[in-house]
């Protein structure tokens, strides 16, 4: 007879889970990764808490199954919040096991002792605690709700005394979790029978492969320009001709939205959004799996359910083509992208130069960004061809994201290359990780936009005429400090040495790091084309 951690392990991996993540203690955790290995679950030891909740997300969001990340109780439940955080205003489905004091241990214990649960309760779905009888129903709860709209993280105490003891609760009742789809409602206004140039505006839940097909099919049917958010990009590819751009609620889109007279909004959430009022006057048709409730965009109608149904039903309106062309179309999306190839002085290396380069180099490859004013070069000029083919932490926009992102989106198919874009401050957050990719042998292609100075909040205060304090970071040896990871390092300061540095390692079984010095002083510029 197995154990309890035995029947975790089980469920987990009947769920879909390809992998655990964390930074174990001695309790609960290690009883569970033992019993992972058993149920043909590989666990992978990440250097902090925070990135082996990016890592479980990264797959995630892959897959479209949970990730899972454990954590041991007191200060690892506390480090591992912000990766739970980002799971949040992400919707990604995640589950987050800590150890935790037995009960009756729990009432006289102070030493690491927090409240877990509470802790959690506030950036989760759902939190609990498993206890001996009722894991099974527990724990396929926990999983129903991680994954059913919106999807987001849950969190679950479970104490050795748990894990240890006898599995007693026997053979599986019930199907397999699922989504919990709600029950579609609204009616199709009439102005979308009128409408000659509608918009789509892409969104995170547009990223089902049945959605991304349907709309990129009324796209070519209809001629429809579609603008995606940066969660969405992929789902209509960077290179089709009705790609109408990146949707931020900034300024880089708004001469092709201010040309339209419908947005349809599709799985767009107001969380992706800049954090700004919305200015377009022209509807707003919501087709979503799951009410969106918010306030930030102010809409004619909002369709819940099947979006496929529903985007069926829209387009049975249309009878021919819509009045955009695509030469059109294609002039505004290349408008945008001039506006983002700021000028630097003369031999400089500059930003988006990185990204074109670097994408020369590994066209079609899976890429992740970090947050800072490097992401903004990265977003307009990676190409990417389907759903997941980037990935960003986007509603919550924090840093530390991209390189443990990368590795959990590498363990996936350790063939592949990814490719993760990030700043300097970002990576020093997670420097630990580039050991973690060195382990596991992975075939990253780590960029770091190297300018010594934390470059989006330095722009701030001198656009409100401060002082440029605390933020400079100052010059740091990337290669040594890779070099000394077991990862094969580079660094460059001009396009000829980028060039070389990709060339020299571009077969290099696993992870390289190439530190690009590049021209800051050139991101106000760019935050400027982007944001207005």
């Amino acid at each position: 007879m197995g154990t309890n951690a035995d029947l975790i392990a089980g469920i987990l991996r009947d769920a879909g889970v390809r992998r655990l993540f964390g930074m174990p203690g001695g309790g609960s955790n290690a009883d569970l990764v033992d019993a992972a290995g058993r149920a043909g679950l590989p666990f992978s030891l990440a250097h902090t808490e925070t990135a082996s909740a990016f890592m479980a997300a990264a797959q995630a969001e892959i897959t479209g199954r949970p990730g899972v990340s454990i954590a041991t109780l007191g200060p690892g439940a506390a480090s591992v919040m912000n990766g739970v955080a980002h799971a949040f205003l992400d919707r990604v489905p995640l589950v987050v096991l800590t150890d935790c004091y037995g009960e009756s241990a729990a009432a006289m214990m102070g030493h690491q002792n927090l409240a877990q649960e509470a802790m959690f309760r506030p950036v989760v779905k759902w939190s609990a605690r498993l206890r001996q009888g009722q894991i099974r129903e527990v724990l396929h709860q926990a999983i129903e709700t991680a994954m059913a709209h919106p999807a987001g993280p849950v969190h679950l105490d479970v104490a050795s005394e748990v894990t240890r003891a006898a599995e007693t609760e026997g053979a599986a009742a019930g199907g397999e979790a699922g989504r919990v789809m709600e029950q579609s409602r609204g009616t199709i206004p009439a102005v979308l029978g009128e409408a000659r140039r509608p918009v789509f505006l892409l969104g995170l839940g547009a990223r089902t492969p049945a959605i991304a097909a349907a709309v990129r099919g009324m796209c070519e049917r209809f001629g429809i320009p579609a603008l995606a958010t940066y969660k969405a990009k992929g789902v209509v590819p960077d290179r089709h001709p009705w790609f109408g751009g990146v949707l931020t609620n900034g300024r880089l889109e708004r001469d092709i939205l201010d040309r339209a007279d419908v947005f349809l909004a599709v799985g767009l959430d107001a969380v992706e959004l800049l954090p700004r009022p919305w200015e377009f006057r022209q509807p707003v048709i919501s087709l979503t799996e799951w009410a969106m409730n918010q306030r930030q965009i102010p809409l004619a109608a909002e369709l819940v359910g099947d979006v496929v149904s529903w985007l069926e039903a829209v387009a049975a309106l249309w009878r021919g083509r819509t009045d955009w062309q695509v030469d059109e179309v294609l002039r505004l999306v290349e408008a945008q992208r001039a506006s983002m190839q700021v000028r630097g002085e003369r031999g400089e290396l500059l930003p988006h130069r990185v990204v074109e380069l670097v994408a020369e180099a590994y066209r079609g490859a899976r890429a992740t960004v970090d947050a800072g004013a490097h992401m903004f070069p990265v977003m307009t000029f990676w190409p990417v061809a389907e759903p997941g083919g980037l990935l960003i932490s986007n509603g919550l926009a924090t840093m530390g994201f991209g390189l443990p992102a990368a590795i959990g989106a590498a363990l996936l198919d350790p063939s592949q290359v990814v490719v993760a874009f990030t700043g300097d401050g970002g990576l020093l957050m997670c420097l630990g990780e580039l050991r973690t990719a060195a382990r596991e042998g992975l075939r990253l292609r780590i960029i770091v936009f190297d300018d010594g100075v934390l470059s989006l909040i330095k722009v701030k205060q001198i656009e409100r005429g401060y002082a440029t304090d605390g933020v400079e970071i100052g010059p740091i040896d990337w290669r040594a400090i890779g070099e000394g990871m077991g990862v094969a390092a580079r660094a460059a300061d001009s396009e000829e040495a980028l060039r070389a540095g990709i060339e020299e390692t571009v077969d290099e079984p696993g992870p390289v790091l190439i530190a690009a010095k590049i021209a800051a002083a050139t991101y106000k510029d760019t935050i400027r084309a982007l944001r207005g």
